[in-house]
């Protein structure tokens, strides 16, 4: 999952050297995906009213119920 928000942060962002995403899974099973992104690119990567960054999470989504785990995605 991590490789898929970093593919599509990349190929979106202006900067894709400054992309970086790191995955941290809690004691429930619970996966935070962070994706941290430099100051120019955070509204392409959030998108006009949120958008893309609403279609990352249905895709985590997606690949997480094929895991069957919960994944959450921060952008900072």
């Amino acid at each position: 999952m991590k490789e898929l928000v970093e593919y599509v942060a990349r190929t979106i962002a202006t900067n894709p050297e400054d992309v970086k995403v790191t995955e941290e899974v809690e004691d429930d099973g619970h996966i935070i995906i962070r994706l941290e992104v430099h100051q120019d690119d955070k509204g392409k990567i959030i998108g006009r009213q949120g958008r893309v960054a609403q279609a990352m999470r249905v895709l985590l989504r997606v690949a997480a119920i094929k895991d069957d785990s919960h994944v959450t995605l921060e952008i900072v």
